[in-house]
């Protein structure tokens, strides 16, 4: 882009990663609405806030009532919300923090566009897989039931597709798990790549 130039910090990733004793990373949850995502986000920060690991949630509710409160539910505007999340998730990547991202992200496309953004080597995403049918079960928020009767469009995996992802780096099937073992799963997975050397 004319007439805007990339400024460079003199204080380092490595630097920030050695103040807070720990590298970063984003942890990226995808799964249908009412899969469990959120819940097993705030599960998996208490777990890194006890061992003393700086963590933020960015949730995809949250980011729609400020950052993202411009945007529709189009699919157009569904992945610029989601572009717009991948780039603040890279900034706190680049601070030093844990992020932990909890969205639907239903298309391939995109979950593409968000690993390209944050980087792989950044990158750790979780597939919450709950089944539509147990989803429409805990309709938590009563959206489901609107979706079923035609009270909103495009809604994922009633009105607008939602593609399994293949190559996720963590598949937890949450009906065989409570929120808080399936937290526990994710963190053992994780904790390693996280130690500096």
């Amino acid at each position: 882009m004319q007439n805007i130039t990339h400024q460079v910090s003199e204080i380092s990733l490595e630097q920030r990663s050695e103040m807070k004793g720990h590298k970063s990373l984003v942890i990226w949850f995808t799964g249908l609405s009412g899969s469990g995502k959120s819940t097993i986000a705030n599960e998996l920060e208490k777990l890194f806030h006890n061992d003393g690991f700086h963590t933020y949630i960015l949730d995809g509710d949250n980011l729609r009532l400020g950052l993202n409160k411009d945007l529709t539910f189009s699919q157009e505007d569904r992945t610029e919300n989601l572009r717009r999340v991948a780039e603040v998730a890279k900034l706190m990547t680049d601070a030093g923090i844990i992020t932990i991202a909890a969205f639907i992200t239903p298309l391939e496309s995109d979950r593409k566009i968000v690993r390209e953004i944050i980087g792989l080597e950044n990158f750790y995403d979780v597939f919450v897989d709950t089944s539509l049918e147990e989803c429409i079960k805990r309709d938590v928020k009563g959206l489901y039931k609107k979706a079923l009767a035609g009270e909103i469009s495009n809604f994922t995996g009633v009105s607008a597709p939602f593609e399994r992802p293949m190559n996720c780096q963590l598949h937890i099937e949450t009906e065989n798990y409570t929120p808080e073992k399936a937290a526990i799963k994710i963190y053992d997975s994780i904790r390693h790549k996280l130690i500096l050397q």
